[in-house]
């Protein structure tokens, strides 16, 4: 899996500010996402990450940076994988995830989720 690359948080901010991503997102599951995202990130749950790639006809060489909680979350680990096996080829993971970007000071967005009423 060569085309995997383990970025830190100041790299992932360097990258945001260069715009030097197509696709951020947040793979937690369902049953772990509490609503917190990293700002300019979407919710792609690891589960559903191959419907999206195919639903958005992603081009192989897309930059796409994914994510979770933490180092101890094996999400983003395991997405990036699922993203390398289906011929990605410029897959970068956040290991920090929302701990390290939260704990370096930066703010993470709050997704409301809409519910009954």
């Amino acid at each position: 899996m060569d085309t995997i690359r383990i970025i830190d948080t100041d790299d992932l901010a360097a990258t945001l500010r260069a715009g030097d991503v197509d696709q951020f997102w947040n793979v937690l599951t369902t049953e772990y996402f509490g609503g917190e995202l990293i700002p300019g990130s979407r919710w792609v749950p690891l589960d559903t990450i191959g419907r999206e790639v195919s639903a958005t006809n992603l081009d192989k060489s897309a930059r796409i940076v994914v994510y979770c909680s933490g180092k101890t979350c094996p999400n983003s680990r395991d997405a990036a994988g699922k993203l390398g096996t289906l011929g990605f080829t410029n897959v970068r993971l956040f290991e920090g995830g929302l701990e390290a970007w939260s704990a370096s000071g930066r703010g993470v967005e709050v997704l409301r989720r809409a519910s009954a009423a």
